[in-house]
C-alpha cells in the first residue's frame, strides 16, 4: 500500500531540500525515497532547528500534509546551543515539547518513527556534550518511542558502533553532520527499522 511519509527535523534531515526541485535534499531522505518508489516522501527538515522550533511549525509543516507516517530526528541542536550560545534546553523541556508533538500526531491518526539524535565525537569537548547533555535526550526519545508505540531507529547506538570501526570522521566529519557514507548508513538503519513494522 502506497503511503505518504514525512521526514522532519534539523540540518541532518534538511540537507539542502529547499534548493532541491524534488524537495528531498541530498541526504538520507533522498536515499529512502529512492528505495520506496511507490510512496510519496516529503521533507520538512530545517537546519538549526530544535524541538521548540518543530513545535512552532508542526501544524503547517507536518500535520497539514496529512502524512501516513511521520519520522522525527531532533535533539542535537538542543544540545549544541548549550555549548556555542549558552542557550541550553533541559531534558525536561525537551521531553515536554516532544511529548506534545507526539500526542497531537497520534491524535491525528499518524504512525510515528522516532530517530535517536546522535553525536559522533571528533573533539574532546564533544565527549562532554554527550555525557553532560545529549545522552539524557537520547534516553527521552527511547522512552517516548516505547510509550507512544513508535518505531525507534537506533541511530546513535548503531552509528556509534560503526564509528568505532570506521572512525567518526568517516560518518560525520564534524561529529554532527553526516558525510555521504553517514547518510547512507542512516538510510539503511531507517529502512531496516521501518520495513520491519509494515
Amino acid at each position: 500500500m502506497a503511503r505518504t511519509i514525512l521526514f522532519t527535523g534539523d540540518s541532518v534531515t534538511d540537507c539542502g531540500r529547499r534548493d532541491d526541485p524534488a524537495g528531498l535534499g541530498d541526504g538520507y531522505v533522498r536515499t529512502i525515497a529512492a528505495s520506496l518508489p511507490d510512496d510519496t516522501v516529503i521533507n520538512t527538515g530545517i537546519s538549526g532547528n530544535r524541538v521548540r522550533d518543530l513545535k512552532a511549525r508542526w501544524q503547517e509543516d507536518v500535520l497539514d500534509h496529512k502524512p501516513d507516517v511521520v519520522s522525527v530526528l531532533i535533539g542535537v541542536n538542543d544540545t549544541w546551543r548549550r555549548y556555542d550560545e549558552d542557550d541550553p534546553t533541559s531534558a525536561e523541556a525537551f521531553e515536554a515539547d516532544l511529548r506534545f508533538l507526539l500526542e497531537v500526531t497520534v491524535a491525528a491518526g499518524r504512525t510515528l518513527v522516532l530517530m535517536e539524535p546522535f553525536l559522533l565525537p571528533v573533539t574532546a569537548a564533544q565527549l562532554d556534550w554527550r555525557t553532560d547533555d545529549l545522552d539524557a535526550k537520547i534516553a527521552v526519545v527511547r522512552s517516548l518511542a516505547t510509550e507512544f508505540g513508535a518505531t525507534l531507529v537506533a541511530t546513535d547506538s548503531a552509528l556509534t558502533a560503526q564509528s568505532a570501526a570506521a572512525g567518526a570522521e568517516s560518518l560525520a566529519a564534524d561529529g554532527v553532520h553526516p558525510t555521504a557514507r553517514g547518510h547512507e548508513a542512516i538510510a539503511a538503519l531507517w529502512l531496516e527499522s521501518y520495513l520491519a513494522t509494515v
